[in-house]
């Protein structure tokens, strides 16, 4: 809802929702202790050794260590850190031998801005790599950095290493605890979904089942991407992908208690959260539960479910050849990478996002090189992130950059004016470093009033020019933000008159196959689960992308608006279909073929009526059966999504 402005101003709801702060767990007070120490310690070494400009050379890659440091699982972080690591050495060491080149400069910065934005489509640890690669380079053009060509990139990875270092430190005692925790969490997520699932509360609902989907992703993705390296020889994460396997059961429970709408007992809650505390703690052994005797075809389903969870959870010993990877195993590493580098060469939309970031890096080094700009590269850095074309909306990027920057140089011209440089910026540094990881979370305006202060200091040390810097800094990143504006948005139209249906409607299709699937006779369960599991993670990457583009100024925020109940819509038929799926694996008769034809049916005339559709359009509901069928709640939830999906 807008704002009314005691003045009478109304502000715009898309202004509104990008400038509301994000909801960001608690603190981690490691994260923030490494920054710290990860960034001051470097400015310590190089003032007693009497080389500060190195110092905050290793800072500057200490910097991008804190930034990717985000995992808590330990060989995450390794890839999280280590591996942008290397690009990064990369770019600094070809940027800063093409330093001074003119059109030479231009042109290399321009292609690397191209391999940058291809090889960001891949993935979280290569976008983060893509996104050094980039900042490196134009670091090494734009800046004359002290000594060899060799000693620039060996500082800033020493720099970034030192983090990884000290965020290992604790593996020895602690391997497999970050693991364990995740699936801990998971089932807490689940708990809260039981005590909200007679409720009543249909949003209470839809948010704990999104977080429980949330959760499970975070999990899978952590043990499987661990498993891979084992190839399923590891006895701690088949037990731990175990307990996953075992939760889902109960999952595809709670619509089943949703649509029952009858109270359920607080044992069933509390038994969750007690398996949990054994699995966080690794104990095995009986766990006791008390439960209450079921008395209808839904206590039964949630009652076999819970005493399933119960065995396999504590149990020390789990046969591998009998766990199924839900999502399905990963491919071997050199698989996967031969995999993702054909998806960049041949992919249509890696080419797309690397012609658009090339395209405004270009104008940002060509502008520089033909008009005298005071520390031009902020121009081409700006761009860089504004412009990543995975992590979210260009426009809002854009704002909240300029924002976030005016609010860093406030504190920046703070400290510049106040504090001495010298041994003073050592414990300025270590109150302004851990600022970074604790309000990175809360949104990217405030990470960049985090990280604009940090880089300020650091180009003081280099280049000595105190309170000077501020408004060149100020300046660059308006003009980055208007270039990545207007040549990475406004004359794309895709960025701003996306059809914002279509993934949905991949979607709506995806749910008529899981419908047939799932009434299927002799159908493998198995199969079954992973379709579920992979169309909950779809659903999940849609409402994302979904809130995203609620961000951006009209007409796309408002489309999107306009298509969101469709998005919760669909999630609840999927919802609909496990719950009658249960229902008929704890007795209840199955539904005619006749009928899961019919659901199928119009939900592929709905897939295709969205994915055709610019606006709703009206639509055919043709929806009958049986009135005691299993089918009859999936029914209902199928004609309201029709219903949505026409002009009100």
């Amino acid at each position: 809802m807008s704002r009314e402005f005691p003045i009478g101003l109304t502000p715009p709801d898309w202004l509104v929702r990008n400038l509301r702060p994000q909801q960001a767990a608690p603190l981690n007070w490691a994260a923030l202790a490494r920054a710290a120490l990860g960034m001051a310690l470097p400015l310590a070494v190089g003032l007693a050794v009497g080389q500060p400009a190195y110092g905050a050379l290793a800072s500057m890659g200490a910097l991008s260590g804190v930034i990717g440091d985000t995992a808590d699982a330990y060989r995450m972080r390794i890839l999280n850190i280590a591996v942008p690591q290397l690009f990064g050495a990369v770019g600094v060491t070809v940027g800063s031998l093409v330093y001074g080149q003119g059109w030479l400069t231009v042109a290399v910065i321009t292609g690397i801005a191209l391999l940058s934005g291809m090889i960001s489509t891949i993935g979280a640890v290569s976008s983060v790599s893509g996104l050094l690669l980039l900042l490196n380079s134009v670091i090494g053009a734009g800046l004359p950095l002290p000594g060899a060509w060799w000693l620039t990139p060996v500082l800033m990875t020493g720099g970034g290493l030192l983090v990884l270092l000290l965020a290992l430190l604790a593996w020895p005692l602690r391997s497999g605890v970050p693991e364990r925790a995740a699936v801990a969490a998971t089932y807490r997520t689940v708990a809260d979904l039981l005590a909200v699932s007679d409720s009543g509360d249909g949003e209470a609902y839809d948010r704990a089942r999104h977080t429980v989907t949330q959760s499970l992703n975070q999990s899978y993705d952590l043990i499987l991407a661990r498993r891979a390296r084992y190839r399923g020889q590891s006895r701690e994460l088949t037990r731990m992908l175990a307990q996953l396997n075992a939760i889902t059961p109960v999952v595809e429970a709670a619509p089943v208690v949703r649509l029952a709408g009858k109270p359920m007992p607080p044992e069933i809650p509390a038994a969750v959260l007690h398996i949990a505390d054994a699995i966080e703690t690794g104990y095995t052994g009986p766990t006791g539960l008390d439960l209450p005797e079921p008395h209808s075809e839904t206590g039964r389903a949630v009652d076999h479910a819970l005493r399933h969870v119960a065995e396999v959870a504590t149990s020390p010993d789990v046969d591998p050849r009998g766990i199924d990877d839900r999502l399905g195993r990963p491919a071997a590493l050199g698989i996967r990478t031969a995999r993702a580098a054909r998806n960049v060469v041949l992919s249509a939309n890696s080419w797309r996002y690397g012609i658009r970031l090339a395209l405004c890096i270009g104008i940002a080094q060509a502008l520089v090189s033909l008009v005298p700009v005071p520390r031009s590269y902020w121009v081409a850095l700006t761009i860089t992130f504004v412009l990543k074309p995975d992590f979210g909306s260009v426009f809002s990027r854009a704002l909240l950059r300029a924002l976030g920057t005016v609010a860093g140089l406030v504190l920046a011209a703070t400290v510049l004016t106040v504090v001495p440089r010298g041994w003073w910026d050592v414990p300025v540094m270590m109150v302004l470093a851990p600022l970074i990881p604790a309000l990175t979370p809360r949104g990217y305006g405030f990470q960049t009033a985090a990280i604009t202060p940090v880089i300020l200091l650091l180009s003081d040390l280099l280049n000595h020019q105190g309170t000077a810097l501020l408004l060149p800094r100020l300046l660059d990143s308006l003009m980055g933000c208007a270039i990545a504006l207007v040549a990475g948005y406004l004359l794309w139209p895709e960025s701003w008159r996306t059809r914002v249906g279509d993934r949905l409607a991949d979607a709506v299709a995806d749910t008529a196959a899981y419908v047939e699937l799932a009434f299927k006779d002799g159908a493998d369960p198995a199969a079954r689960a992973r379709m579920r599991r992979r169309l909950y993670r779809d659903l999940s990457t849609i409402r994302t992308e979904f809130q995203r583009a609620l961000s951006e100024p009209p007409p796309t925020g408002r489309r999107a608006a306009a298509w969101w109940p469709l998005v919760v819509a669909v999630e609840r038929i999927v919802d609909a279909t496990t719950a009658a799926r249960v229902r008929v694996r704890h007795g209840a008769p199955p539904p005619a073929r006749a009928e899961v034809d019919q659901v199928s049916l119009q939900l592929r005339e709905l897939a295709e009526g969205v994915r055709e559709a610019e606006t709703l359009v009206a639509v055919r509901t043709d929806l009958a059966g049986p009135p005691d069928s299993v089918l009859e709640p999936l029914r209902q939830e199928v004609a309201a999504a029709r219903a949505i999906a026409s002009p009100h």
